[in-house]
């Protein structure tokens, strides 16, 4: 049985190769954890073309859970601990090593495949609801991809917080989706123009934030749908990266604002990290929050998983499981 997937050269979902991989013993500060599964990302895509240029050969995967082997010193950890991490490189694995920094917790009721389903695409849903731009009861929101991994969390946690949501989709099938999690208007932007339709449902005004992690096929409706002072949250490009923008856009589209955040500069310290897993975990455990896992993949299935992924045949989250 394969232990990693690796990239020797970057390109399509065929240069991901099943390897044996020999994973060394933790140092201080670092856990030794079993795999129970890894997340599938858009950011995976990136970093396996080429377009976040990694140092080769790397074993992908940046999002995971699992159960602690060995704890190294000074880490507040011991083996058997239920722990889930994102952002550390590595994940598409069997077994590899967590800096102790970015693991929390995994809290009884929950499981090791939601944990790691939750992490990365939870808490970009997190900060961009909470932090990017507090949501608040009475704002008009619009959600791009609103059935995909961070779309069905940005609904459920912008709708919690009172929000009227309209989400974006491309098939009925994703439509339906997008309403069971509590979508209040779904506008299919594969056929339809998303931002004259968006200008109507708020009555000519537009929203004031659009959560557009689509990137060049939406970036202009994107703009177009904001109320004068709204706020585009750039923060993923599945089309494709964004062209240069001529700030004046800005401008003549009512003082916009536009940011393009990372899921890095959110979880800076200890404590907001804990911040954000915790919530997102409660609010499972609450019955408030459904992470929708919408494929589990063999680990030397990856190469499936990243064509799924990049052909917009998936909804919800997608798991590799070694």
């Amino acid at each position: 049985m394969p232990t990693a997937v690796q990239v020797t050269k970057t390109g399509g979902p065929e240069v991901l190769e099943a390897a044996e991989v020999d994973v060394r013993a933790p140092q201080a500060g670092e856990l030794l954890v079993d795999v129970a599964a890894a997340g599938v990302n858009y950011i995976d895509t990136y970093q396996r073309q080429g377009i976040y240029p990694m140092e080769l050969p790397f074993v992908l995967g940046l999002e995971g859970a699992g159960t602690v082997v060995e704890a190294g010193a000074d880490t507040g950890f011991a083996a058997g601990d239920r722990v889930a991490w994102q952002g550390s490189i590595g994940s598409y694995a069997a077994r590899k090593i967590v800096p102790a920094s970015v693991a929390v917790r995994v809290p009884e009721g929950v499981s090791l495949e939601t944990a790691a389903a939750t992490m990365l695409q939870g808490i970009t849903a997190h900060y961009l609801v909470a932090s990017t731009f507090e949501v608040k009861a009475g704002h008009d929101v619009l959600v791009h991809a609103a059935a995909g991994g961070v779309g069905l969390l940005l609904v459920q946690l912008a709708k919690a917080r009172g929000a009227r949501v309209i989400g974006t989709v491309s098939t009925e099938e994703k439509g339906k989706l997008a309403r069971e999690a509590g979508a209040d208007e779904v506008i299919r932007y594969d056929r339809d123009d998303f931002a004259k339709l968006t200008r109507e449902l708020t009555g000519g005004d537009g929203v004031d934030v659009v959560y557009d992690g689509v990137g060049k096929d939406t970036v202009d409706g994107s703009l177009a749908s904001l109320k004068v002072r709204g706020l585009l949250a750039l923060f993923g490009a599945s089309s494709g990266p964004v062209p240069p923008l001529d700030p004046q856009r800005l401008n003549s589209g009512g003082s916009l604002y536009l940011t393009r955040p990372t899921s890095v500069h959110y979880t800076r310290t200890r404590e907001e990290l804990d911040w954000r897993s915790k919530e997102l975990f409660d609010a499972i455990q609450a019955g408030d929050l459904t992470i929708r896992i919408g494929g589990k993949y063999p680990l030397a299935d990856a190469r499936k998983a990243h064509e799924d992924l990049q052909g917009r045949r998936t909804t919800g989250k997608l798991l590799l499981i070694p």
